[in-house]
């Protein structure tokens, strides 16, 4: 009897130790993704500002976002994250042990909005953990330009 439970302690030991590997090497998971666009209006500016949260069990290393009008090439030709290597980073504070806040904001003047194509508009997000796995979302937002 005493070998049977030894024998159980060492699978159990072993199950958990790859479940903890696996755990490690999972990717940025992207939750609460919300864009807020206020087109310029009476000689103000507008503005994009893009909110998610991300968990990455190793950190958050760094967070790239892109809008891009849904009747753009990209909807034909899928995003990579070569696309994303040059875009602008958004802002993140952590939040919890694994989680950070992240925030993009840009302002929007009125001749950006007269030249920016009208209708539905996504938002990219390239997250990349500090282990250097990478989570790609084409279309982790959307808002309406009119």
């Amino acid at each position: 009897m005493a070998l049977s439970v030894a024998a159980g302690a060492v699978v159990l030991v072993g199950a958990g130790a790859y479940a903890l590997a696996y755990a490690g090497e999972q990717p940025p998971a992207l939750t609460h993704s919300a864009a807020r666009y206020t087109a310029p209006e009476g000689g103000r500016d507008g503005s994009l500002t893009f909110t998610t949260s991300v968990t990455a069990s190793s950190g958050v290393k760094n967070v790239k976002v892109l809008a891009w009008p849904q009747n753009s090439s990209f909807a034909k030709n899928k995003l990579t994250a070569k696309d994303m290597a040059a875009v602008e980073s958004a802002v993140c504070k952590p939040f919890k042990k694994h989680t950070s806040n992240c925030t993009y904001t840009i302002k929007t003047s009125a001749s950006d909005a007269a030249s920016s194509p009208r209708g539905v508009w996504h938002i990219a997000v390239l997250a990349t953990a500090r282990n250097g796995t990478t989570t790609l979302n084409a279309k982790a937002a959307d808002f309406i330009v009119r």
